[in-house]
Order: C-alpha cells, then structure tokens, then sequence
C-alpha cells in the first residue's frame, strides 16, 4: 500500500513543494544538525561575484533561460540557425514541435561524460554537457531518433535505439570512452515506450506534441510550471529505481532518514533534469506564439556546478573535513543536504541579484541567474 495520496502526489511534483523540503534541511543546518555549516555572511560576496559573471557574459543583459539552446552554440557557431534554415518552411507549431523532439532526446542523453571523452566537430574538440550537446544535435540532424530519418523524434524509432547508434553518434572508441553508455541507450529506449503508451501527453507518440497536450488542455497562455507539471507526469515512467507512489514514479526525490518514514514528510524534492527540460522547452513555445508567465515560481536546479559555487566561496562547508575524501551515493544523507541547501542558497542569490540589478522576480528569474552567473561560476 502506497504512504502518498493522490494529493501528496500532486504536492510533491510542485515548484512549492521543492523550496518547502529543502527549507526543512536549510533550518536544520542553521541549527547544527546536518554535516554542512551554512555562512550566511558570505552570501553577498558570493552574490557579488555572480553580478561580475552576468557582467562578463551578458553586458546587455539580455540573457536567456538557462537551458539546453545555450549548449547548442558551444565554440561561438550557431548551430540552431542551421536547423532553423531547414525548417523555415514548416508552420509555426511544426518548427516547435520538431525543436521540442530535439530538445528532449538531448536533455536525456545529458549526464556525466567522464574525464576522458571527447566530441569532435571539424578540428575542434568539445567536452561534458557541451560536448554531448553538440553529438545529440548531430544525431538528430542526422534522424537519428525518426523512422523516416527526418528532423524529428518517434516512439518506434526511439524503442529502437542502439548501443551501436549511440557509440557512432557520440564518436566512442576505446581510446574515447563515454561513461554511462547503457543507462543514455535506455532512457532513450524507455522514452520511446513512454510516448507511444501516453497519448494523452505526447499525441502521436512524439515528445515534441507534448505543445499540442498542453495547447489543448490550456490553450495558448499558461504558466511554465504547467509544462514542468506535464514533464513530470510524462516522463516520469523512464527514471529507474526511484519512489513510487501506486503508478507514479516521483522522479528526483528522495527520502531523508532524519525525517522518519517514507512519506509526503519524508522526502526532499528537486525534480534539476525535469526543470531544466522546461526550461529548455519554453523558447520554441514563444516563437510558436504560446503566452508563457510564471517562470519565477520554478527554483534553482541542484546540481554540482551550482552546488560547487557555494563550496568555493565558504558559503557552505562539510562540519567533518574528511568527508569530502569519500565517495558518496546520491541517496546519501550528505549529498541529500548539499542539493537542498543548492535550492536554497540559489533563491537567495537570485533575490540579492534581482535587488542588485533593480529588477522583478518576472522580469528577472532565476532560469535567468542561472544562466549568466551561477552554472558558469560554479564548477
């Protein structure tokens, strides 16, 4: 028998529910009672340094949600207005559906390279997520992820993929290893599966009519977390391994012991890859002429670069020295408590930043912050 409701459910695969959890840690630390220490009086100077980032990489300020368009332009070349050329002649919701497909399938395929792989591209040479980035682009403009081969993703094709097509695709040889080869090979697999079988999200079995779910349930202006609501409840079949509550597979929470049982109380919330795949969705849904607000109610992604910021700069450290010579799982209490404090120390740094430049959460949110500062001075 399932310990979550329906509406425990609903709560946990919210926006609120992630700053509520990770509140909970935060508290905690203040009060002793995790391996971090926080030092909030190192916040501003940290907040500091990200304005000279923003500064650096964004002068004008205009600055775009962090998400995975960015990636695309890796080494100054605009690889985005070359599948842009391709596909000018398609109507407005065509072109966003085909950038949704590729956009998701790259999300998915992102996670940790290892130090010794490397994407090819001319006489250049491209590492980490940007390196992947660049390898999935060419994978889809290849058809890749589309039975007829076209410039599109589809259940059956997907079902399909290969470990062969993923290790040409991203140039793997013995002297090139990629870590994690089979976990990208069944994601992409599983992701296939899921779209076919959810026709009420992904309409014909492609992730990109997930505009078309979203379109016919709210019509053309809705908030940003109604696509992270759909992304959750989409493709949360494809995660392994995680909570289930009856069918529903919660994704990116975890539970926390010192909170007790495994319930709505028992868990932290962070849903990083879920957010920022909505992030990543929210562009081609502007230019097919989608209304979208409220992107300010979505938090920090808890991931290393952002988690590393606050290391760097004392903002957070480990109480006892020598854990940080240790391995440790992701479930683990400790980095359970690094991610939430993240989440955190991210909505500080984001309101500090906001006050700085005399600008509105609306006007200015955190995917925003993210992306001109944070992920790029963090490590």
């Amino acid at each position: 028998m399932s310990n979550f409701s329906k509406e425990d459910v609903e709560y946990l695969l919210t926006p609120k529910a992630i700053r509520a959890t990770t509140a909970r840690i935060y508290s905690m630390a203040l009060g002793g009672e995790t391996h971090f220490k926080v030092n909030e009086d190192k916040i501003d100077s940290c907040a500091d340094y990200v304005m000279e980032v923003i500064n650096e990489n964004y002068p004008d300020l205009d600055i775009p949600f962090h998400s995975r368009w960015g990636h695309f332009k890796v080494g100054d070349i605009d690889r985005e207005a070359k599948l842009n050329n391709k596909i000018a002649k398609l109507d407005p919701l065509e072109q966003a559906r085909v950038k949704l497909d590729l956009v998701i399938t790259s999300v998915l395929l992102d996670a940790g390279a290892g130090p010794g792989w490397k994407y090819k591209e001319g006489q250049t040479e491209f590492s980490r997520s940007e390196g992947l980035a660049v390898a999935s682009f060419h994978m889809f403009m290849n058809g890749v992820f589309s039975k007829s081969g076209s410039l599109s993703a589809d259940g059956e094709a997907m079902k399909k993929f290969s470990t062969i097509e993923l290790e040409e695709g991203f140039q793997v040889t013995a002297d090139n290893p990629l870590v994690g080869t089979q976990g990208r090979v069944a994601l992409i697999s599983k992701l296939g599966e899921t779209v076919v079988s959810n026709k009420d999200i992904f309409p014909g079995g492609r992730p990109g009519n997930i505009i078309d779910s979203l379109i016919d349930k709210h019509g053309k202006d809705f908030e940003v977390s109604d696509i992270l609501n759909a992304v959750l409840l989409g493709l949360g079949p494809i995660w392994p391994g995680r909570i289930m509550a009856g069918d529903t597979n919660l994704g990116d929470v975890w539970p926390y012991s010192p909170f007790g049982e495994l319930n709505k109380d028992g868990v932290i919330c962070f849903h990083k890859l879920s957010q920022w795949l909505t992030y990543s969705l929210v562009t081609p849904m502007q230019e097919a002429g989608l209304n979208l607000t409220g992107a300010e109610k979505l938090t920090g992604l808890a991931e290393y670069r952002n988690g590393g910021l606050f290391l760097d700069f004392g903002v957070i450290e480990l109480r006892d020295k020598n854990l940080i010579t240790l391995f440790h799982k992701p479930s683990s209490e400790l980095i359970v408590e690094w991610r939430a404090l993240t989440v955190q120390l991210l909505d500080r740094v984001g309101t500090l930043v906001q006050k700085k430049l005399n600008k509105s959460p609306s006007d200015f949110p955190l995917a925003k912050v993210l992306e001109g500062g944070t992920w790029w001075a963090g490590r």
